[in-house]
């Protein structure tokens, strides 16, 4: 597996990893890799440093923070990632985490049959779907339950 710097046609840099140099020309060529930021096909390698190991005496002194576009993913790089990642610990915070019971709890809810409270978890596009045309209030989040990320 080979690790390449990637730029799209917008300037958005990110990472992804590749079988072969043949097979990241091969998907980006056909159109099939594209930006996390922007949605844009038009990829190409970007110029990128080699990850070669300091020395061990170099390695004992205090290295400086990486640059931003060497920063970890988990690591928000933009306003709008930080505001998602200031939602999400807000929803976390604020409702409890039903997990894929979701739709059947917010039907109960929504009956009487369990208390009311804010509720987040896992739903099937068509169980969503049921639940909106019954009328019960439930929104799309934009992000990924915590099991379901690295």
């Amino acid at each position: 597996m080979i690790r390449y710097s990637l730029s799209c046609d917008a300037g958005h840099g990110f990472e992804s990893w590749f079988q072969s140099a043949e097979a990241c020309a091969t998907l980006c060529a056909s159109g099939m890799v594209t930006c996390p930021v922007c949605g844009s096909a038009k990829v190409e390698k970007a110029l990128m440093a080699p990850a070669v190991r300091p020395a061990r005496t170099a390695a004992a002194q205090t290295e400086p923070a990486p640059p931003a576009e060497n920063r970890p993913l988990s690591t928000p790089a933009s306003d709008a990632e930080r505001a998602m990642a200031a939602l999400r610990a807000r929803i976390e915070a604020n409702s409890e985490y039903v997990g894929l019971n979701f739709a059947a709890e917010a039907r109960a809810i929504h009956d009487g049959d369990a208390p009311e409270r804010a509720i987040h978890g896992e739903a099937k596009p068509d169980e969503a779907r049921r639940l909106i045309d019954d009328g019960i209030p439930v929104a799309a989040l934009p992000f990924l339950p915590a099991r379901k990320t690295n």
